[in-house]
């Protein structure tokens, strides 16, 4: 009784269901349309984010049940599950080969310089400086540099003959290395990603702790996946009338990927903001940096299974502009994440270059 009582709360998935049956209902009358498909896409946009927001609040359960660094790993492996989820169901309706490059650049564009720099912002306007271990962001830069430049640097420096084998010799590199760092952040390193807060930022000024119902790992659980498939779901009909309105607005294809990104990140962003008012900046380094870590690990030998398997072009190659912006985020990471603070101007500076990156897409 219980039970039925705390799932006839949860009133994402209602809206989604609801969502779902309106639009499969109206959907070849709203396509139809510039307006419908105005109505189509706000109304199913909206309702993937508000689900992605229950993904997020599941996530956080778990994350609270397990602790950290479990917690984080919960939640941008269920972000990553949405992405290729939706990366996947749009490559297939809109063919289009450099979706799967795009929607990963700006997820990680998105993930380290808007998420990561608007939560340096907050927490040093709170706190003045937060720290964190810096052994998690130093694993984090250097396995993004490595990755990246595997996957999507080097193949612009190969005959395009070896580039289908290249890539299938890429899934197993980077299924090896996941499984390897996950086993590094788990258990032989796990003292890397955590970092020990002070007693008073947990408990009140009176002295005592907060304390908190016990939590159900299957309730969540199941939420979470019931969540992230109702996401797919939508995701599909999304695709049409996405496809629809930039090509009736004459809106450069990019943006469906950033619409992408957006959706994935949005459970991460609403943590991570938390995290940050709370003072807990290692949280938030483990979001940011581990979120783009497993877009890049996960997504790019999920879309190439997937686009073989189907028979679908894909190109992962980033382009100069791409590159640049690449380049100059990890730099920037580098020099900003290696002293264990982060403080407001070090996120000034990844936000002006989230803010670059949006003005670039229309360039």
């Amino acid at each position: 009784m219980e039970l039925l009582k705390r799932f006839s709360k949860e009133y994402s998935l209602f809206a989604a269901l609801l969502a779902f049956a309106g639009i499969h209902l109206f959907e070849h009358t709203l396509a139809a349309s510039t307006v419908g498909n105005l109505i189509g896409f706000g109304i199913l946009f909206a309702v993937i984010i508000y689900a992605a927001m229950a993904v997020a609040h599941h996530a956080e359960m778990l994350a609270e049940k397990f602790g950290e660094p479990y917690g984080t790993l919960i939640l941008t492996m269920s972000a990553v599950i949405v992405e290729i989820v939706i990366i996947v169901i749009m490559m297939m309706h809109a063919h289009n080969p450099d979706l799967a490059r795009d929607t990963i650049y700006s997820a990680v564009m998105l993930d380290i310089n808007g998420l990561l720099g608007l939560a340096a912002i907050i927490g040093g306007i709170k706190y003045g400086e937060q720290p964190y271990n810096v052994d998690s962001t130093n694993s984090y830069l250097s396995m993004l540099l490595v990755a990246m430049g595997i996957a999507m640097v080097l193949p612009e420096f190969l005959d395009p003959v070896y580039h289908q084998r290249f890539m299938l010799f890429n899934v197993l590199v980077f299924v090896l290395l996941y499984v390897i760092f996950t086993r590094v952040q788990l258990k032989s390193h796990r003292y890397f990603f955590e970092y020990k807060a002070a007693e008073s930022n947990a408990c009140k000024e009176g002295g005592t702790c907060e304390t908190h119902a016990p939590i159900s790992g299957w309730y969540h659980s199941i939420n979470l996946v019931l969540s992230i498939v109702i996401i797919g779901v939508l995701a599909e009909m999304l695709s049409l009338f996405m496809g629809n309105t930039l090509k009736t607005f004459g809106l450069p294809a990019v943006i469906g990927a950033v619409s992408v990104a957006v959706i994935s990140a949005a459970p991460e962003l609403i943590t991570a903001v938390r995290a940050a008012i709370d003072n807990r900046m290692q949280t938030v380094i483990n979001i940011a940096l581990g979120a783009s870590l497993a877009t890049v690990l996960l997504t790019i030998p999920a879309v190439i299974v997937v686009s073989y398997l189907l028979g679908l072009e894909l190109n992962l190659s980033l382009t100069p502009v791409q590159t640049m912006m690449i380049a100059l985020t990890l730099l920037v990471s580098m020099v900003n994440f290696n002293d264990g603070e982060t403080n407001m101007l070090e996120g000034f500076l990844h936000v002006i270059l989230f803010v670059v990156f949006v003005f670039l897409l229309f360039v």
